[in-house]
């Protein structure tokens, strides 16, 4: 019987034995069917980000983004540039893959590049000191135009009509949303009790190039915004310092481009202003009128001036209440540095040269003299 009972517990001890080896097999089964799966999705993980990395960051971009690559920049610095500007995805793969095709010899400079370029198209860039894409056409909205004439201007270069443009850009949707995009120049006066049109002056003038055959109306808009914000954030320093809003500088920009028939008289034009508005004199200027009265007409007459709207700066004292037009600049340049002078009158003879005057009745000499 004791024997019996020492083979039994010998006979128990290998079965457990072997249930413990069947159970660390399964164990380790399971464990390396787990591994490998894991590795599987880390792998496919990583070669999906490696395929998007290599691929342009929004083929659908059109925003044209500033990147300035210093000299003596080597390929760490250039990936890390290009990353930070958001025009790849990744700095690390942008570096292996130049690597890897043996692209060197990059040039220093300031490119103008966009989220839709190729890997190859940004390395062409930065090899030749020039953009690489071709765009298939280019939108020129000038100085001095209205939202309903930069409508004009879309309609006849793209498959876009003014009116849809139009109801685009008079959206409180569309402007609530760019206020959000753009904070720094989209502020809160646009939207004033006395403002015509929340966007106003605010879409920049300037040559765009598209790389789409029909771009959306408000992919053309943001571009616009974008340069606005672009231009007007090197002058935020100065605005601040002066106790001046974004508002405030396009809408008297605005002025100059309207009343300037010279790139010369911007800054001494914009000394009249200064003076008239220290002095407490009404601006008195004809584009404003025309732009309260909504009409386009190349002479004012006296029954214009008693017109009675808020943009008439006749009949009130200092700025309008917003743009008249889009500033170029030249005009934001003057705005912010006027001419010194003592000048408070100033007429355009009918060739379109601007003549100032310090005083009234040398101003009514000039009007006799130039005008009659």
């Amino acid at each position: 019987m004791e024997n019996e009972t020492k083979k039994d517990i010998m006979f128990k001890k290998m079965k457990s034995k072997k249930k413990e080896v069947k159970l660390v097999r399964k164990i380790v089964l399971i464990i390396t069917f787990l591994v490998i799966i894991i590795g599987g999705i880390a792998g496919l993980v990583i070669y999906n980000y490696v395929e998007s990395a290599l691929q342009p960051l929004d083929p659908n971009s059109e925003e044209t983004i500033t990147v300035d690559i210093p000299i003596g920049s080597g390929l760490d610095n250039i990936s890390s540039a290009l990353e930070k500007s958001g025009i790849i995805k990744d700095a690390k793969i942008f570096k292996y893959y130049a690597k890897f095709n043996n692209e060197s010899q990059f040039q220093a400079g300031e490119y103008s590049l966009t989220k839709s370029m190729t890997l190859d198209e940004i390395i062409e860039s930065l090899k030749t000191g020039k953009v690489y894409r071709e765009p298939v056409f280019a939108l020129t909205i000038p100085e001095g135009l209205t939202l309903e004439q930069i409508g004009q201007v879309i309609e006849k270069k793209t498959k876009h009509s003014a009116d849809d443009f139009f109801s685009l850009v008079t959206s409180e949707e569309f402007v609530d949303r760019m206020m959000v995009k753009y904070p720094n120049v989209l502020g809160p006066e646009i939207k004033g009790e006395n403002v015509r049109y929340a966007l106003e002056g605010y879409l920049f003038p300037a040559t765009y190039p598209f790389f789409e055959e029909n771009p959306s109306i408000e992919t053309i808009v943001d571009m616009m915004l974008s340069n606005t914000d672009k231009v007007v954030t090197s002058y935020v320093d100065i605005l601040q310092a002066e106790e001046k809003s974004v508002h405030w500088l396009l809408t008297f920009a605005s002025l100059l481009e309207e009343e300037a028939t010279a790139q010369t008289d911007r800054a001494t034009i914009a000394s009249v202003f200064y003076n008239r508005i220290e002095d407490g004199m009404p601006l008195q200027t004809d584009p404003t009128v025309l732009y309260a009265k909504g009409t386009h007409k190349d002479r004012v007459l006296f029954e214009d001036l008693e017109f009675d709207n808020p943009y008439n700066t006749y009949q009130n004292p200092g700025l309008p209440p917003g743009p008249i037009a889009n500033a170029g600049k030249s005009s934001i340049e003057a705005t912010l540095d006027p001419s010194n002078t003592d000048y408070f009158y100033f007429l355009a003879d009918k060739e379109g040269t601007n003549h100032f005057s310090k005083t009234y009745d040398e101003h009514l000499q000039k009007i006799d003299e130039f005008l009659k």
